[in-house]
Parts: C-alpha cells; structure tokens; sequence
C-alpha cells in the first residue's frame, strides 16, 4: 500500500530522494509582512532531516518569516511526467557570522566545486552576516503523474 500524502515517510520515496539532491531550485512559500501571499526560487539544502536555506539579512523574506514562520516549499521538474515533492513546515531563523555553511553546500552543488567557491567568495565580500533558515518538514507530498497524482486527479480517475 502506498504510502498516505501527508506522511513525512514520503522523504524515503524515490521520487522525493531524487528531487531532494537535484539542482532545481526550490520555491519558498510564505506570508509577506503585508500580509500577502509570496513565492520565490531559492537555492537549498537537504540535510537529510531539514531543508535549510541561506538568505542577506536584508531580504524582505526576513522579517516576514520571522513575524509569520509557517512555509511551504516545493520541488518540481519541468518535463513531463511532472514529479512534484511539496512540504510543509515551520521555519527556524538564526543570524550566522558570515555565510551559512549549507548554502556553501548549494553553491558548489548548483555551479560545481570552483564556482561555487568563487561564488561563495563574493557573498563573504557582501554579507558579512546571513540568516539561516531551516525547515523540519511537518507535512509531505510526493506526485508523479504515473502512480500519484494530486486528489482531484485521483477522485475523477477512480469515478
């Protein structure tokens, strides 16, 4: 029996594995400290437990996750059949010296070893705190379009 939408058990799903060690970006879902909606693309890193993301300290995200810290994020492919890996969860925020050590991770994971660190190097110049965010995932969901699809996909098909 598969294995329930919701269930963070889904984190061990293949499909899940596989988008988890990709170079997609995330998206990051919030609310916005005026209270509206927001989506943005961003770099991150899994842990194995928690997505954990790096961010200037002076990205409006900042002050919205702090006053409003619940998220959704989702990995998704483009091609078809689409897979999708959505969670939700509670974001922790901390002010890092410097940059966040995952987010050295997802640079030399997104741009390759050298880049990466060169990449890594400019940040330090720019921001010499970063805010790191980590997300225990509280709510999971993986859809492939071959054997999951999303609920009203699934009730017409069995209608």
């Amino acid at each position: 029996m598969a294995t329930k939408q919701g269930d963070i058990a889904l984190l061990n799903d293949p499909i899940a594995k596989e988008l988890l060690q990709s170079t997609i970006p995330a998206r990051l879902a919030y609310i916005g400290f005026d209270g509206g909606p927001r989506v943005v693309p961003i770099w991150f890193h899994w842990t194995g437990n928690q997505i954990v993301l790096g961010t200037p300290l002076t990205a409006p995200k900042v002050k919205a996750l702090r006053k409003n810290p619940k998220v959704a994020v989702t990995i998704d492919t483009n091609n078809w059949p689409h897979k999708v890996l959505q969670i939700r969860g509670t974001a922790n925020t901390e002010t890092i010296e410097g940059v966040v050590p995952e987010y050295v991770a997802c640079a030399e994971r997104y741009f390759g070893k050298e880049q990466g660190q060169t990449w890594v190097g400019q940040a330090k110049q720019m921001f010499p705190q970063m805010l790191r965010i980590s997300i225990s995932p509280e709510w999971v969901s993986v859809i492939d379009f071959e054997k999951r699809f999303p609920r009203a996909i699934e009730a017409a098909m069995s209608a």
